[in-house]
């Protein structure tokens, strides 16, 4: 990984020799200007991260130097250097776009923390750019991908609020792919340009929550050395994406109410307001009203998140997208993987259809993943995939009694239509074990002695070698 590159302009040397000492220590490349000329020449020739730059300078001051970075480089970050009694020229400076200021004398930790938040933001910024680039790939509605009724609902529905900045709500299991969704409500709308700040409710400590949303003034807890912003306010103008919101606790609800009703917080530790202008696309994987309704989530916050909802299936509910899926993470790990997976096979392919996915679209990502980068062949085999797909206990769907029609005279043969049900059930179990009874026996959950019975009961078949060789444990497997 590389190193991140600072650019140090000071015409003192003294200080041009501490922040290359201090910063080398800190595991920085650092590059030194000792006038805004040489500055310029520097970044005409070399790319840099960070620029330090003192203001008062003979020729062309900081002010003027900050002025023609903006103009040729205006995603670069720029930390103004001010002497002890001169601050209103730095925060003159911050108006221009400078990110932050540093005081002489220097104290090494504030520096340090400051130069930490500058390069976080940079990064920030060059995530945004790299985003927008990828709109129309990535994010675009085609990516989402799915051929299934509930997904052409979810692509209308994205298509329509895409356009608006009404609040929306993502509801869903675990791996659905309600980022993906909030991502593509942001990037094909007005505010595509604009940064898109993602917040993990359920990552974030609760003691460090509200200084990670809204920032904080320094001195005001132990550790705050240095002022810092908020997470809204780094969303100001774009959207705020709230994943895991029923995580949020109590406290913060309340404060996260003003800020989507009034348009203002406070950092913490200071008394003045900030006021932001933020879409906020929120996301869950509980049942909000069941929160609200056991206290646990407040009901005032729940309507102004939920202005519109959108709700992401689970995979077992639009199984047939599983090829289309399967077959793109195929195609995506293939290529970064380096390896030459050309295919599914059929019966593969089925194994994937069956099971059930209780981590949805991301664990059938982890399966093909995992499939690829072990498949030693061009095609992916059932035996290739991993062994509990195919050992799975299958559910059966009750009989339905209004569906069977009963004649009023002749009636029916109860224990014909049973003994009919039954037997497909165990040629079903046994086609999926390749014909092993043991097997089948786990799948339906009854004792090898009883799957024994019911196979010679129906002339299914003899049993295999395997089986009879397991036959002392055989008991083992269940019940009848």
């Amino acid at each position: 990984m590389a190193l991140n590159r600072i650019l140090v302009v000071d015409d003192e040397e003294s200080i041009r020799e501490f922040f290359e000492i201090m910063l080398k220590r800190e595991g920085y490349e650092v590059l030194t200007a000792s006038s805004g000329i040489e500055a310029i020449d520097t970044l005409k020739k070399t790319p840099v991260d960070l620029i330090i730059s003192d203001i008062q300078m003979p020729g062309i001051s900081g002010m003027e130097l900050l002025s023609r970075v903006r103009e040729s480089h205006p995603e670069m970050v720029v930390i103004m250097i001010t002497a002890f009694g001169s601050t209103e020229t730095a925060v003159e400076a911050m108006k221009l776009g400078a990110y932050d200021y540093i005081q002489k004398p220097f104290k090494i930790d504030e520096v340090r923390i400051v130069i930490s938040q500058a390069l976080e933001s940079q990064s920030l910024k060059i995530e945004n750019v790299q985003l927008k680039k990828e709109l129309g790939t990535k994010y675009a509605f085609d990516n989402i991908i799915g051929g299934a009724s509930p997904m052409m609902r979810i692509y209308e529905m994205v298509r329509r609020v895409a356009s608006t900045k009404s609040s929306v709500l993502i509801t869903g299991e675990s791996g659905t792919g309600k980022e993906l969704i909030a991502r593509a409500i942001h990037y094909n709308g007005p505010l595509k340009d604009k940064p898109f700040v993602t917040v993990n409710c359920g990552a974030i400590p609760e003691n460090l929550m509200e200084s990670e949303m809204f920032g904080h003034k320094k001195g005001s807890f132990t550790g705050a050395i240095a002022d810092k912003r908020g997470l809204f306010e780094v969303a100001n103008t774009g959207t705020i994406f709230l994943d895991e919101l029923g995580e949020l606790p109590l406290t913060m609800q309340v404060k996260l109410l003003r800020v989507i009703q009034e348009g203002t917080f406070k950092r913490v530790g200071a008394t003045e307001d900030i006021t932001v202008d933020v879409r906020v696309i929120s996301a869950t994987n509980k049942n909000l009203e069941q929160e609200v309704k056991a206290s646990r989530f407040r009901e005032d916050l729940f309507y102004r998140m939920n202005v519109i909802q959108i709700l992401c299936p689970p995979l077992r509910d639009r199984k047939e997208d599983i090829p289309m899926l399967a077959n793109h993470f195929l195609e995506k790990f293939s290529k970064v993987l380096g390896v030459s997976v050309k295919k599914i096979s059929n019966e593969a392919m089925d194994v994937l259809k069956r099971y059930h996915y209780p981590g949805n679209v991301r664990e059938l990502e982890n399966i093909v993943e995992r499939t690829v980068a072990l498949e030693p062949s061009a095609i992916i085999l059932p035996e290739s995939l991993p062994r509990h797909l195919a050992e799975v206990q299958h559910t059966v769907a009750p009989l339905d009694a209004n569906k069977i029609e009963i004649d009023a005279e002749k009636g029916i043969d109860l224990e014909q239509l049973v003994a009919e049900f039954e037997k497909a059930l165990l040629t079903k179990a046994l086609e999926r074990t390749g014909g092993v009874k043991k097997r089948a026996a786990r799948l339906l959950s009854i004792s090898f002695r009883s799957m024994r019975y019911r196979v010679d009961k129906y002339a299914l078949g003899a049993l295999s070698d395997d089986d009879e060789d397991d036959l002392s444990t055989a008991d083992e497997v269940g019940t009848a």
